[in-house]
């Protein structure tokens, strides 16, 4: 691995370096075409270039993986993103509670957006750099793996713990409409797999494609994420009855 790593510091012309990611950070840079060469920047570019500054500005802060055999950007990696985390969870959670959305239906939407955009970009970013959907549909899958049994055991055990130690107590947590946003969940996301099976052999694989087929591929997963959103928002304000036994 740490062959791997110098071989990798040893080709980049010029060497990164802590003062260069910033100015890499602060430069708009095109991305390359089927040819390999850079194309021209457009009004997208330049809009998406200052709307993501100052995340960049926020990650160039993390030390180039040349110090310390890359152990010290990833420890500051894995510190970032949990401070990028709490950032947006607590934006979104103010935004909620500004517009007066119940706490299910902002977490549901909201909260849940604010926190999956950064796995949505290293989604698409694994997706063209990488020859297989492995790396794309792996990380959403071990970013919601992680969300799940870590961001939700992990809390749980610890204040249970605590409360069984400070209080003898036990620390139940009611929730409201869980299982219904779970069984639609699961719902949708077996239609997303038989999607993607159904592309695996019609398109001759789960990314990619004629644009036609992308698109509406897209287009279509999109209408299933806002469905699930507007059919648990619509449980939650009880316009649509469905109570669990």
């Amino acid at each position: 691995m740490d062959d791997r790593l110098e071989e990798l510091i040893a080709d980049e012309e010029p060497p990164i370096t802590w003062g260069g990611q910033f100015v890499a950070a602060l430069t708009i840079s095109a991305e390359e075409d089927d040819n390999g060469e850079e194309a021209d920047l457009t009004c997208f570019d330049y809009t998406m270039h200052f709307i993501a500054m100052p995340w960049k500005l926020f990650c160039a802060i993390i030390p180039p993986v040349r110090y310390g055999g890359g152990f010290i950007a990833f420890v500051f990696s894995i510190i970032w993103l949990g401070l990028m985390s709490l950032i947006v969870e607590q934006l979104a959670s103010l935004l909620g509670c500004v517009i007066g959305l119940r706490t299910a239906a902002s977490g549901v939407s909201i909260v849940a957006l604010g926190t999956s955009v950064p796995d949505t970009f290293a989604s698409r970013t694994a997706a063209k750099q990488d020859e297989n959907a492995d790396a794309a549909i792996g990380n959403i899958t071990g970013s919601n793996s992680v969300n799940v049994f870590l961001g939700l055991g992990m809390p749980w055990v610890l204040l249970t713990i605590y409360y069984k130690a400070k209080f003898n107590m036990h620390y139940p947590i009611q929730s409201e409409n869980l299982s219904q946003a779970v069984i639609l969940f699961v719902s949708v996301g077996c239609v997303c797999l038989l999607i993607l099976l159904i592309r695996r052999f019609t398109v001759g694989g789960e990314l990619g494609g004629k644009k036609v087929t992308a698109w509406l591929t897209a287009a279509f997963l999109a209408f299933l994420w806002v469905s699930f959103i507007v059919i648990v928002i619509l449980i939650v304000y009880e316009i649509i009855p469905w109570k669990m036994a």
